[in-house]
């Protein structure tokens, strides 16, 4: 099986699929026993110094053909809005990612415009029929997510949510992803209403077993585990400054474990 089949049949269950930000936290990742990885788009651009959105389409590809040659797991991407705004850069987006070794990949309805955040109704699903198509011309398998991100940019409209979750189904997406979700109840609303796998971002009170018997089956982390470790690292340092201590180092993963485990083959 390609890595596009093996990330499909992973959708038969439930499972977590974490976000690493670069090559080396890819392999750590992967050598902890995760089935498949996700970029992540923010996580990728605080590493670079950038906010949410700064990285160009061609440098996130870059970043997400790295990623996928760093592991022998499946790769999935979180490729924002794609190449543009049309379902022809939307369809671009998919030949892009296919050719990064990717397994599959995201597109949002998001369009980036302050004033206007979410794509209307018609062009959303357009742009996720486009991407269908593209998916269903390569030569592998390829598992396509699209996204509705109401509750991420201010529309906590649940109506209108599954609706498009509902509208991208029907237009042949793989998985549907609707970001943001906060309790579990509604995590099985929307888990209910359609037929295709649901990814569900992790949320601190979440835990597996409770998203499972809700119906999820992919669950990701988005950009929590980058803002963890940054998080971490503001502790650390609060800890030097203030404190003038360096007890956190207790904490870190040994030197000579990271130095076997990145060590080049001879």
């Amino acid at each position: 099986m390609d890595k596009g089949q093996i990330f499909r049949q992973l959708h038969a269950g439930t499972f977590i699929i974490p976000n690493p930000w670069d090559i080396g936290t890819a392999r750590l990742l992967a050598s902890f026993g995760f089935k498949a990885l996700a970029t992540t788009s923010a996580g990728y651009a605080f590493s670079r110094g950038l906010p949410d959105g700064g990285v160009g389409f061609e440098e996130m590809i870059h970043h997400c053909r790295e990623l996928a040659a760093a592991t022998e797991l499946p790769v999935s991407a979180d490729l924002e809005k794609g190449k543009g705004d049309s379902p022809e850069r939307a369809a671009e987006t998919i030949f892009a990612a296919d050719a990064a070794g990717l397994a599959g990949c995201s597109i949002e309805d998001f369009s980036g415009d302050a004033d206007k955040p979410i794509y209307d109704f018609s062009h959303a699903v357009e742009r996720v029929a486009a991407a269908v198509e593209a998916a269903r011309a390569l030569k592998r398998d390829f598992v396509f997510t699209a996204r509705a991100e109401n509750f991420l940019h201010g529309r906590p409209d649940l109506d209108d949510t599954i609706k498009r979750l509902q509208a991208f189904e029907k237009a042949g997406a793989d998985v549907l992803y609707a970001p943001g979700l906060t309790d579990i109840e509604t995590v099985r609303t929307v888990c209910s209403s359609v037929s295709r796998p649901v990814n569900v971002l992790a949320m601190p009170d979440f835990t597996l077993a409770a998203l499972a018997e809700a119906g999820a089956r992919r669950i990701s982390l988005g950009s929590k585990l980058a803002n963890y470790t940054f998080g971490m690292l503001e502790k650390a340092s609060r800890q030097m400054l203030d404190e003038g201590s360096f007890g956190f180092a207790r904490d870190a993963m040994p030197f000579a474990r990271l130095q076997k485990m990145f060590a080049v083959p001879e």
